[in-house]
């Protein structure tokens, strides 16, 4: 599928842009069927394919097991490749709570195995520049931030049954909202106390009979927030956002200037600095250049941008470092437990329409 590949593509371009400590071999794919999985095989370059992931998790051949199922596979396959001392590569979100994200995060640290979970929007160039911006304190105080993924893909009412609109894997703000708050926690720091709003748009779905059924997920969802440091701001996760495809946006305001980035135009970063010459203040816009580090290993020429299957690469490579080294991951799976937690919490606040204590 689009994300089994787009990690494919991630590895293979991870080992020709950086300095690996490993040499990869792309050894067993799986997928449901053997026509897919064959296919899969053929066209990523793997040396084998199985229609039974439990085969690869138990492969002793096997030492990163990568993770690209469905939400609700994500735990027993985890759990699997730990048990047998795997390397854990999952997308987001970890788990379809934050029990079972507990629960995974804490098998991986007992085996000593090092995980990471798929939040490679925080491997842009750009987002290293807008952290260290933020850090060095060229936006002064934080007071608010702003963040929203929306794409369209649920958009058609006659949209068929799959995963997505399953209560145990599915979800506007499990599927998009993680990626916002991921973001927010990364720019901005540790979220305090969450408010959320959810809200189903399209009552009815075809169930996986094709018959019309009601719909047991939010299309939308909302979460005012509040972080430690004072600062606040909302975030929204938009599966029926029509006309969007790559909505991954933030706003960050501080008291010496703000920020303004679209995953839409992903090499961009707008930069307003109050300190400017009065009747001469205005957004700037930072181009993605080699000056940006990792920019400079795909392309030695500003402005002629990254992409999507980049970010992946960047990921991986720095998953990978961990391994070798033995050192923190990027975003290992107890930074995607919380990111979870995060989801959960708003998901009961919407039921109870109460502010909620992170813990």
């Amino acid at each position: 599928g689009f994300m089994g590949k787009t990690h494919a593509f991630g590895y293979a371009t991870a080992q020709r842009v950086f300095d690996l400590p490993f040499e990869l071999q792309f050894e067993c794919v799986a997928d449901v069927t053997p026509e897919l999985a064959e296919e899969a095989k053929r066209t990523l370059g793997f040396r084998h394919s199985t229609t039974n992931w439990k085969r690869l998790a138990a492969h002793p051949d096997i030492d990163v097991l990568d993770i690209t199922a469905p939400n609700a596979l994500h735990k027993p396959m985890a759990l699997a490749g730990i048990a047998a001392g795997t390397h854990i590569y999952c997308e987001e979100p970890l788990a379809t709570c934050a029990e079972d994200a507990k629960e995974m995060a804490e098998a991986a640290s007992r085996a000593g195995v090092k995980t990471q979970v798929g939040f490679n929007y925080l491997c842009n160039p750009l987002f290293k520049l807008a952290k260290s911006m933020v850090d060095d304190g060229l936006l002064g105080d934080i007071y608010n931030f702003r963040g929203v993924h929306a794409e369209d893909y649920m958009a058609n009412e006659a949209e068929p049954y799959s995963w997505r609109l399953d209560p145990d894997g599915g979800g506007a703000f499990a599927d998009l909202g993680s990626h916002a708050l991921a973001t927010a926690e990364y720019l901005v720091g540790p979220i305090d106390q969450i408010f959320g709003d959810l809200h189903t748009a399209v009552p009815t779905r075809l169930d996986a009979a094709g018959a019309l059924d009601w719909n047991p997920v939010e299309d939308v969802g909302r979460a005012l927030i509040r972080f430690e440091n004072g600062a606040a701001g909302a975030v929204e996760a938009n599966w029926v956002a029509t006309g969007r495809k790559m909505q991954h946006d933030f706003e960050l305001y501080g008291s010496r200037g703000s920020l303004l980035f679209s995953q839409e135009r992903l090499n961009e970063l707008k930069w307003y600095d109050q300190s400017g010459q009065s009747g001469l203040r205005g957004f700037r816009t930072i181009y993605a250049s080699p000056e940006h580090e990792p920019y400079g290993r795909f392309c030695v020429a500003p402005g002629h941008q990254l992409g999507y299957n980049d970010l992946k690469a960047i990921e991986i490579a720095g998953f990978l470092n961990a391994i070798a080294r033995n050192s923190e991951e990027p975003f290992g799976f107890s930074a995607g437990c919380r990111i979870q937690n995060l989801v959960d919490l708003t998901h009961h606040s919407s039921e109870t329409g109460h502010w909620l204590s992170v813990k």
